[in-house]
């Protein structure tokens, strides 16, 4: 007798390997379109540094509540620094709508505003990941499909410049299309 085989040992083990697979392709949470770890580069978005050095507080127990869209104590005001930072003016983001500028703001409005227009965009993205979450492999190799499912939402940059020369507006800035040659 060789080993110590049993008859059967090798089926069961394939069975479980079988049924923890397919369980793990079943257990995911909220889609990952863009997967970081695949090999592809990702949004600058993710290489995001503090801007003054992080500091421990005095004392523990007076820390303030926190605050979601507040001011960060290591960054307290990251609009005014990137305004300043570009040579705008800071001071602007204080003062009131120009009147230069309100007829525009008046046509933004002109149907009203959705003040939980983030929240409402957030749901309806989820549900858009949910459904172009990828194939059954993609997700067990973390393939990154985030350029397939938003591929109907993409603006073809040349097709969409060759219709503002066709209506005659210039363009002389924008480079012609490599692929065109």
């Amino acid at each position: 007798m060789k080993g110590d085989a049993r008859p059967g040992r090798g089926a069961g083990i394939a069975a479980a390997l079988a049924l923890a697979l397919a369980l793990a392709g079943c257990s995911r949470g909220e889609p990952r379109l863009m997967n970081i770890a695949a090999n592809t580069t990702s949004p600058d978005e993710f290489s995001i540094l503090p801007t003054r050095p992080l500091l421990m507080p005095e004392d523990m127990t007076a820390l303030p509540e926190p605050d979601p869209g507040g001011a960060s104590r290591s960054d307290p005001t990251p609009l005014a620094d990137a305004i300043a930072t570009l040579g705008g003016n800071a001071a602007r983001l204080a003062a009131p709508v120009p009147a230069a500028d309100a007829a525009i703001l008046a046509r933004a409005r002109r149907f009203g505003t959705d003040p939980a227009i983030r929240a409402t965009l957030a749901a309806e993205d989820l549900e858009f990941r949910r459904k172009k979450d990828g194939r059954l492999l993609e997700r067990w190799f973390n393939v990154n499909v985030y350029y397939r499912a938003y591929r109907a939402m993409a603006l073809d940059r040349y097709a969409e410049l060759a219709r503002w020369r066709r209506a005659g507006i210039r363009t002389p800035a924008a480079p012609p299309d490599p692929a065109a040659k």
